[in-house]
């Protein structure tokens, strides 16, 4: 067996081919064993764990998939027998889940505690177990159309990432010294940058007098965020992807914000809802997360809506595949295409949806109540599945708080209708926001876990199997840890007599005073909304993938302009292997995605130490601080420099001619 990916694994496959995978599907391989179930779920753990811990205090939650990767390999290598490659996958998609259940619950349960609504630990548990579950159930079906049918058209940042880890950790030789080499260096950059005073993280460019005389007088604000794994990212988005990300995000930035400047400057009386202070008081940043914000909302929304429409008929094909299958008592289709049968998934579904009612009958005894928020969640589940999968096979980046913010919008205004208000309103609308938060969270988490599954030629309905493990594990650990956090800690702000140390909550908190805002029956920023959809209508329109273009408004601009610098990377380093042509254009291809992938893993590992570091009593940035740290220009322009030695880094690697041994 050979270990190198097939050289069509990331490109369009001409009409009438099939890829096929690393593992061919003719081939047995040990999958689901307790060696890999068991590292999978200590992993899923302890990261279970330090994702609360760190979302919590920083809103950071640590991406613990791409780590777990690597970890993975280490581990393999303490057996006499080495674990198989499907084993590591299975490490990988277990663990994986940390991240996924830990945004789902620290976005939106922490807000219960900060309301003073003191959920019990049971609650806390069932609410991340039922939205796990829903989100793995109702991605399952989605699972041909995203993995297989559009292979080669959504470039799967995360798991590109995490495959090349896999296969080279597994190859061994020049390699894996190249994906290492690039690992630690994006490691050792990001950790220093992000977590001390060594030189700025973001570029604003406000020392060129011309760029702070548009940011003061239009609120026209350039942000660059100069780290390696966003420039990793964009490689491997490409730039097609990367640009129209970024188109985006200039349009949010550099166009609605000076507009919506203009325009509200002039009132200077009374605060303009959603926002909560006058707009000629508000910076740039504050108009953005005021008002901008919800129209990418708006754009992520509808473009999800497009999203759904387009994959139906691929949903459909596949439930009637199942069910034929399920009928005749057979199984049908290569193990590489196998899922959990259809019977399963629909037992699933049920019990997850009687479980959810039951739950939502201890808040409130209507009936009708309960039938509304039931049918909220199950359809904020499956719509938001496609969202996530989309989002995260493009961007690798998940709209999580967008998608809660838009949960708990319409929820509220749902449940309101029904004379839902009050505490028990805010209670039963956040426990819904929670189940759908997960859900989505960890929908994205299963569609990177199944198309790394997909390139290497893992058995799909094994890595569905172990996802409820997953799932489970992460959803009573974490539970547990907000819990215990919540006895030891406030959430939010500090109470007036409460002596204990405060964790910021930053997304729960901003959850909390949305859930507040609506249930006081305060106005529907629907025009808000409409602009944004509007927006992906126009895309859809054009022809250019609205959920791309959404993503880019929604997220901030220092996180779309780097990802652009490594699409240019991508694209001019393929007209370079395009003119070298035969294998060492193919060495020069290859070089450049394992370089971009060790960007991506170290960044991410030098993410989970400085998260780790922040929790460190006493910690503080200036434990390592640069002379030139406070001196704008100087700290700036350093870390273009070095930010720009990083692309020259990418491009020398990819084009070295060197060869070495394989082991």
């Amino acid at each position: 067996m050979t270990l190198r990916l097939p050289e069509n694994a990331y490109t369009p496959l001409p009409p009438g081919t099939a890829y096929q995978p690393l593992v061919p599907a003719s081939t047995v391989m040990a999958e689901i064993t307790p060696r890999s179930v068991g590292w999978g779920l200590f992993l899923c753990v302890v990261f279970t764990v330090a994702s609360a811990y760190s979302g919590l205090k920083v809103g950071q939650v640590l991406e613990a998939a791409i780590p777990i990767s690597i970890l993975a390999i280490g581990l393999a290598r303490l057996y006499p027998r080495r674990s198989t490659l499907l084993e590591n996958v299975i490490i990988t998609g277990i663990g994986g889940l940390a991240g996924s259940v830990v945004a789902g619950a620290i976005f939106t349960l922490p807000a219960l505690y900060i309301l003073k609504l003191d959920p019990h630990p049971v609650v806390t548990i069932l609410i991340c177990l039922a939205g796990g579950c829903l989100g793995v159930l109702f991605l399952i079906p989605l699972r041909r159309y995203f993995v297989r049918d559009m292979h080669g058209l959504l470039p799967y940042p995360e798991a590109t990432a995490i495959t090349e880890v896999l296969v080279t950790g597994e190859k061994g030789g020049s390699q894996a010294k190249l994906l290492l080499e690039s690992t630690a260096i994006a490691g050792v950059y990001d950790f220093f940058v992000t977590t001390f005073h060594v030189w700025k993280e973001y570029l604003d460019f406000l020392f060129i007098p011309a760029v702070r005389t548009l940011a003061e007088r239009a609120k026209m604000v350039f942000n660059f965020d100069a780290i390696g794994f966003i420039l990793g990212l964009g490689y491997v988005m490409g730039l097609r992807s990367s640009l129209i990300l970024c188109a985006g995000g200039v349009l949010s930035n550099l166009v609605l914000v000076p507009l919506i400047w203009m325009i509200g400057s002039h009132i200077s009386g009374s605060a303009v809802y959603p926002a909560q202070i006058p707009i000629a008081q508000m910076t740039a940043t504050e108009i953005f997360r005021g008002y901008v914000r919800f129209v990418g909302v708006g754009a992520i929304a509808t473009a999800g809506i497009f999203g759904i429409l387009k994959s139906m008929r691929i949903v459909a094909g596949s439930f009637g595949i199942a069910l034929r299958a399920f009928r005749r008592g057979e199984t049908q289709g290569e193990r590489t295409d196998r899922d959990i049968s259809v019977m399963a998934i629909l037992l699933g579904v049920i019990a997850s949806a009687i479980a959810v009612a039951a739950f939502l009958a201890n808040l409130s005894g209507s009936p009708a109540v309960i039938l509304a928020g039931l049918a909220l969640t199950l359809v904020f589940s499956f719509f938001f599945a496609s969202v996530a999968a989309n989002a995260i096979a493009t961007t690798a980046r998940n709209p999580v708080s967008g998608m809660t913010m838009l949960t708990i919008m319409i929820s509220s205004v749902v449940l309101l209708r029904f004379g839902l208000s009050g505490t028990t309103g805010m209670f039963f609308v956040m426990a819904l926001a929670g189940m759908v938060c997960t859900a989505l969270s960890v929908s994205g988490q299963t569609i990177t876990d199944l198309k790394t599954g997909y390139w290497l030629g893992s058995t799909p309905a094994a890595q569905e199997k172990v996802k409820f493990l997953g799932v489970i594990a992460a959803s009573v650990v974490v539970g547990l840890t907000i819990v215990l956090l919540a006895r030891a800690f406030q959430f939010g702000e500090s109470a007036p007599g409460d002596m204990r140390a405060v964790l910021p909550s930053p997304q729960a908190s901003i959850m909390k005073a949305l859930v507040e805002g609506f249930m006081s029956h305060q106005p529907v920023a629907y025009l808000l909304f409409g602009a944004g959809a509007a927006i992906a209508v126009i895309m859809e329109m054009l022809e250019v993938p609205a959920l791309t273009f959404a993503l880019g408004m929604y997220l901030p601009l220092e996180l779309n302009t780097p990802a652009l610098v490594g699409g240019f990377l991508a694209h001019f380093l393929g007209k370079r292997s395009q003119k070298l042509g035969g294998k060492q254009g193919a060495t020069v291809r290859e070089r450049g995605v394992i370089i971009a992938s060790g960007l991506m893993a170290g960044g991410a590992l030098g993410g989970v130490f400085g998260a780790a570091g922040r929790l460190i009593p006493g910690y503080s940035e200036d434990w390592v601080r640069t002379p030139f740290y406070g001196h704008e220009i100087t700290s700036q322009l350093i870390s273009a420099v070095l930010f720009a030695g990083l692309c020259v880094y990418v491009w020398r690697r990819s084009l070295s001619n060197k060869e070495e041994a394989e082991s």
